[in-house]
């Protein structure tokens, strides 16, 4: 299994991180399903997701990968070694807000819970965030072009 992709998270202007403050949050179960996830299907497959179940373009270069199986199970799906084990199972359903650019780069902006929370609103209160996130890494990226 070849990685195409390398992820990176985003580091807001502040020093402070969205997308880990959101992983570090999440239950062992949910976080191995995100870290099984993002290297066995978003650091693979990139872009090419926009296609399928697990990659939804939101607009402006932002996009909402869509974390819906434990990790054994996209395991199964997509190979490559077993997951850690982990205890007990949990309904997964997250989103990770993500952004493509350069040369084969993932940014990991933020994400959030939908199955903690699946009103329409919260997802488009999140949606705005992960946008802001995404201008400031724009403006940061410009500025630095411009320095050069």
């Amino acid at each position: 299994m070849q990685r195409s992709w390398k992820p990176e998270a985003f580091v807001a202007d502040d020093g402070s991180a969205p997308f880990e403050r959101f992983v570090v949050g999440l239950s062992d179960i949910k976080y191995l399903a995100v870290e099984i996830a993002i290297d066995r299907v978003l650091a693979v497959h990139g872009i090419d997701l926009v296609r399928t179940e697990w990659l939804k373009p939101v607009g402006r270069g932002l996009h909402e990968f869509r974390v819906r199986h434990e990790a054994a199970e996209t395991a199964r799906m997509f190979g490559g070694d077993e997951a850690r084990p982990t205890t007990g199972t949990e309904k997964v359903l997250l989103r990770l807000f993500v952004h493509f650019y350069g040369d084969q780069v993932v940014l990991l902006l933020s994400g959030f819970d939908k199955g903690k929370n699946p009103k329409a609103k919260r997802q488009q209160l999140e949606i705005r965030k992960a946008r802001r996130f995404l201008t400031q890494f724009k403006e940061r990226e410009r500025r630095d072009r411009t320095d050069l």
